[in-house]
């Protein structure tokens, strides 16, 4: 194959050269990057004017899966509100339930939602269908307590990044199986979807140091099959583009960038919502790498982006007008 492949966005390019990158992860560098501590979540509750509720859910093997619970400071419990119920990135093997929680906060901020972010276990420790299975056990007691929540049972939205994005495929496929709860729309951003990490984009950022290569995907996919070593034995769940039928599925939102392993997975996942009869939007921002609009917020691209998926959820959330 030709090492040709999109380049990044000239602005994106500039802020990223000074990051250090790698090309590969170990067991030892992933235990590094455990170790580093992540970023004080309170002064963006307090510039959101959020509060913060935690709770732990039963998990399906007797585990306890942590939830923090975000509602605006001035919410009026009289008017149930939107709900997103958040899946953080990081390869399903790092991160935690706070991690690109600057993305959802914008939508508590501009619709009043309540956020609702999961702390799913994380691979090698906890493999095979066990996030995606947290993340529906929390998704259940969301659905089970809106009530108690202020939130509107017919505007649950599910989303996440990366390998949260992932995960909201498969949960919005485990919800659709299972026939609970509703789930009003679906929002998959730089989405990690397919376990196979054959696709023409994944080999075109093979090899080179980047924010997620090819090599650090297929050690990520590594660490969360575990002992599913064989091609069926791996659950749709899991590794989405696997699910033969994407009929029914909420309305969904996908985006990611041209410069990306991920790129053609989103592409893929959007194709096949059409091919069903289901609504998709899906946007492949040019010159974008893996997470870009997560890393840099304030980059044009990053602006753009967010404002247009911003919108997208705007329409899904205010109701059509009436006609008489």
């Amino acid at each position: 194959m030709s090492s040709a492949r999109p380049g990044l966005d000239p602005e994106l390019r500039t802020l990223l050269a000074p990051m250090p990158l790698t090309t590969r992860l170990t067991p030892e560098l992933l235990a590094q990057l455990r170790r580093m501590p992540s970023a004080p979540v309170e002064p963006l509750l307090h510039d959101h004017a959020a509060t913060r509720r935690d709770v732990l859910v039963p998990g399906p093997d007797g585990a306890r899966i942590p939830l923090s619970v975000l509602t605006p400071a001035a919410a009026d419990r009289a008017t149930p509100a939107p709900c997103v119920y958040w899946m953080h990135g990081g390869g399903m093997i790092m991160g935690d339930r706070f991690s690109q929680i600057d993305i959802p906060l914008e939508w508590l901020g501009l619709f009043g939602a309540v956020v609702v972010t999961v702390d799913y276990r994380l691979a090698p420790e906890a493999t095979g269908t066990t996030a995606v299975e947290d993340c529906y056990r929390g998704l259940l007691w969301v659905a089970e307590h809106a009530a108690e929540l202020g939130i509107d049972p017919d505007r649950i939205v599910i989303a996440g990044a990366s390998a949260g994005g992932g995960l909201t495929a498969g949960l919005a496929l485990v919800a659709r199986d299972r026939g609970t709860p509703a789930v009003a729309a679906q929002i998959l951003i730089c989405p990690m979807l397919d376990h196979r990490n054959s696709t023409v984009s994944s080999r075109q950022y093979s090899g080179g140091p980047g924010v997620w290569t090819r090599e650090t995907n297929a050690f990520a996919w590594q660490s969360v099959l575990g002992d599913l070593t064989g091609e069926d034995e791996v659950p749709a769940c899991v590794s989405p583009a696997l699910a033969d039928d994407l009929s029914a599925l909420p309305t969904t939102y996908i985006d990611a960038g041209s410069a990306e392993v991920f790129r053609d997975e989103a592409v893929g996942h959007a194709s096949r919502i059409w091919a069903a009869g289901g609504q998709a939007e899906l946007h492949i921002w040019a010159g974008g790498f893996h997470g870009f609009d997560a890393l840099f917020p304030e980059a044009h691209l990053s602006a753009t982006a967010r404002r247009t998926r911003t919108d997208w959820l705007r329409r899904v959330l205010t109701p059509a007008p009436e006609t008489s």
